[in-house]
């Protein structure tokens, strides 16, 4: 993966050349160096570079040191000319007070920035490839510093100011760079990279590097870089190293003259490229590197910075990028260098003409690199991340209205609507603006679900929009609206005039846009019209909203239509606490006999006092076309009826047991028991209507019926032994009529007489012993009392003895007529 930076100062590099971007998140950020920087790379080359958080120093081929901000500007006016030929390392203490240079001249060559007490321009008589500088030069005693070419020496500055040079080791192929970290110093040969403790002035060991096929080691620069006091970086050919320097146990020290620190190697890996530079980053590495194969010209291809996460034996690469140099084509992994302010986690990447500084990317380069790679998402969550407190550049709005703009590009119309939500807040201002880009696509209906509509109320005319979207393009949508906002959001008038025109012109899904007419009428107040609107469309809250609003006296013209649309629940509402007067019911449903009919029904069976029996003449022909068997019990249980008019209809129906009961009724007993032994042939029904009546002539009607009926003969025989007497039949049966079971039916009917003149016998008996006990219990109470004969009574006295005895016979002679003697009648009949 490759990518480039071709901006200006500000993020990244500058190219003719076009260049690929990496879809993989950077890291780092770039910013070419420039200012007087610029001047100097066009007459001059760069061979190295030494930075420090005040300055940085910059070697040339020319020999020349410059010392420059990090901004690319000259700090001095004056440039060093310390060498004659090309710089080949620089080193700067901590305190950045004093620099050492050495070049193939064999010269070393130590300024001091504000003194020039401890200058020194040192001509070595050899070639010297590294130099590194006590980090406590100014402090530290003896104003030492390093020097390497075929041997490592020290020198100290001793009595007189004269330098002493103390040989550490000697160096096979040369030393190739030296590296200094307070009492450690690291330098690099042919044969590997050795550790030396100044302190104890011994080495901690060598580490050897193994030789590969594809480069011979010493044709490359070892690159050495401290991570902190003990843990050094390593990177030569394609090899690198992490070693730790840790102080050793007592255990290992026992009986063994060993030093007291040992280095022990933490990560080794080998990566697919020549290293140019190493530098720590937090855990993990930067690596500065060259691509091994050249591209289809034969010319070097862009150096890489890397960065990678080292494991013991592998790594993982976080973000790989292609740096484009000014000339690198012409350049190899030596011509590069890399170094680093740890601090501040900054990387300083030099070629011979162009220094370029990468960083850490903060919260604002993040998201600005994810909104260029259309990474919206992770750029709105990255500003959200601490409610925005480390992003200077971007804001939430800023990255969310930028992320909306996107969708609705790509035509992702839900997911913009979500957004905005999360985005717009309570900015009514901002609201407005992002539905009007909506609207422009006839997408309102993706934001709809979002819009404000509690404490921040936007425009009446953004909700109206919506709705009027819904009503062209999605009609249940647009129902569905009207259920849930409030009618304070838009102007109800408004759009009931927008649905009546629609219904002008289309004629799909009326149904749904008449019932949302129907709400839009409850919002503005015409209830009426919603009424009629529920009832055309046959919806079941009319009644609730008739409850609701106490629409009573606007459904007196509605009444048949409740009754279609839900007849159980219309009379339930109609009669529940007399909303509905019974007589506006009638009249409006005079013409619908069967509504009429379920009405009164359940009128009747209320059984209020105000209505009760109002309308049974009417009920009476509404029972007998809907439900006779109702007809006769309302019949017998009211008075509140015509019975002529109740007659005429039970005739034309030929309803006979009806009949009966209403000629019975109206004292017209001989026709009534006409039609029981004619019609009905009910003889059972016709002893019983004669016992009812007791009527001498009804009960020589049914003799004379049933003289040519045999069977009827057996039956009345049967039955009226104990009403009349018998004789009256048996000599009127004709001597020849040959009748079924005729001894039997005459025992049972003697049987019956007998007994009921033997109860006669038994009651006045019964009722002659009453009277004189009572009489003699008369005359006890006048013996007692304050007159000694009826004379010398008081009337009053007189009268209620005589009152109370009469009433007591009367009681029990109709107690035995009523409950004894058929008692008796019953257990001789079983």
């Amino acid at each position: 993966m490759e990518s480039t930076s071709s901006k200006d100062e500000q993020n990244n590099q500058e190219d003719s050349d076009s260049s690929e971007i990496d879809e993989i998140e950077p890291r780092l950020k770039y910013v070419r160096i420039r200012n007087d920087l610029e001047h100097i790379l066009q007459n001059d080359a760069a061979s190295c570079i030494a930075v420090h958080p005040k300055f940085l120093c910059l070697g040339s081929h020319w020999g020349m040191i410059h010392l420059l901000d990090h901004q690319g500007n000259n700090i001095k006016s004056k440039t060093l000319q310390a060498h004659t030929v090309a710089v080949n390392q620089i080193s700067i203490d901590y305190n950045g007070d004093f620099i050492a240079s050495c070049s193939d001249d064999g010269k070393v060559f130590i300024y001091g920035l504000y003194s020039t007490e401890n200058n020194h321009n040192m001509s070595m008589g050899r070639l010297v490839k590294s130099i590194a500088i006590d980090p406590n030069y100014k402090s530290g005693s003896g104003r030492r510093f390093i020097t390497g070419d075929d041997k490592l020496v020290l020198y100290e500055k001793t009595f007189l100011a004269r330098m002493k040079p103390t040989v550490l080791c000697e160096a096979e192929g040369g030393v190739k760079s030296v590296a200094w970290s307070g009492r450690f110093v690291a330098w690099a040969s042919d044969t590997g990279v050795r550790v030396y403790d100044l302190d104890a002035r011994c080495s901690l060991g060598l580490i050897k590097w193994s030789r590969t096929a594809e480069a011979s080691p010493e044709h490359y620069r070892c690159n050495l870089q401290w991570s902190d006091d003990k843990t050094l970086l390593i990177g030569w050919v394609d090899v690198v190293r992490i070693c730790h320097i840790r102080k050793r146990t007592m255990q290992e020290m026992v009986n063994r003259d060993l030093p007291e620190f040992v280095v022990d190697p933490v990560s080794t890996f080998q990566v697919d490229f020549y290293i140019s530079g190493v530098a720590p980053l937090r855990n993990q590495l930067v690596l500065l590197g060259c691509l091994k194969e050249p591209d289809e010209d034969g010319k070097n291809q862009r150096p890489t910075l890397h960065v990678v996460e080292p494991k013991y034996q592998d790594f993982s690469v976080i973000c790989a990028n292609s740096l484009t140099l000014r000339g690198y084509k012409e350049y190899s992994c030596n011509d590069y260098h890399l170094d680093c302010l740890k601090e501040e986690n900054r990387f300083f990447i030099v070629s011979p003409k162009d220094i370029v500084v990468a960083s850490l990317y903060d919260t604002d380069d993040r998201i600005e690199w994810l909104l260029s790679h259309g990474k919206f998402e992770q750029a709105l969550e990255a500003v959200t991340i601490n409610n925005g407190k480390d992003c200077k550049m971007h804001t939430v709005l800023d990255v969310g209205r930028t992320y909306l703009d996107h969708l609705l590009a790509c035509e992702k119309y839900d997911d913009a609507g979500k957004l905005c939500l999360k985005v717009l807040g309570r900015n009514k201002k901002l609201w407005e603006e992002e539905v009007y880009k909506f609207a422009r696509v006839h997408q309102l209906r993706s934001i709809s679900s979002y819009l404000p509509r509690g404490d921040v109320i936007l425009d009446s005319l953004i909700y109206e929009m919506v709705l009027y979207e819904y009503l062209k393009m999605d009609p249940d949508g647009f129902l569905q609206l009207v259920k849930e906002w409030s009618p304070d959001l838009y102007t109800v008038a408004a759009v009931v005039n927008g649905v009546l025109e629609h219904l002008l012109v289309h004629n799909q899904r009326q149904n749904v846009l008449l019932e949302a007419l129907a709400i839009l009428y409850i919002h503005d107040g015409k209830y009426d019209k919603a009424l009629a609107m529920y009832l055309k469309l046959r919806h079941k809250d009319v009644f609730q909203l008739i409850q609701k609003y106490q629409l009573y006296n606007s459904v007196y013209d509605m009444i048949e239509g409740l009754m279609d649309l839900d007849t159980e629940r219309a009379i339930q509402f109609f009669l529940e606490k007399d909303r509905v007067p019974s007589d506006v019911v009638v009249q409006k449903l005079q013409h619908n006999h069967r509504y009429l009919y379920l009405y009164l029904d359940a009128l009747d069976k209320r059984d209020t006092k105000d209505s009760k029996g109002k309308y049974h003449g009417l009920l009476v022909r509404l029972y007998a076309d809907y439900s006779r068997d109702k007809l006769l019990p309302l019949l017998r249980r009211s008075d509140n009826y015509p019975i002529q008019q109740a007659l005429d209809i039970c005739s034309q129906r030929r309803f006979y047991p009806e009949m009966v009961y209403l000629l019975g009724r109206i004292g017209n007993t001989s026709e009534a028991l006409a039609l029981m032994t004619r019609e009905l042939n009910d003889m059972e029904s016709a002893i019983a209507f004669c016992q009812e009546h007791d009527d001498e002539e009804l009960w020589n009607d049914l003799v004379n019926y049933s003289l040519d009926k045999p069977a009827a003969i057996t039956f009345l025989l049967q039955k009226i032994g104990t009403y009349v007497d018998p004789r009256l039949m048996v000599q009127r049966i004709e001597p020849t009529l040959e009748i079924p079971g005729l001894k039997k039916a005459l025992v049972k009917m003697m049987c019956d007489y007998n007994l009921q003149v033997s109860v006669q016998e038994g009651c006045k008996k019964i009722l002659s012993n009453d009277y004189f006990n009572l009489h003699e219990r008369l005359v006890r109470c006048h013996q007692k009392g304050i007159f000694v004969d009826d004379d010398q009574m008081c009337g009053a006295c007189h009268r209620k003895i005589i009152n109370r005895g009469i009433w007591l016979y009367f009681i029990v002679s109709i107690v035995f007529m009523k409950i004894v003697y058929p008692i008796l009648i019953w257990l001789k009949i079983v």
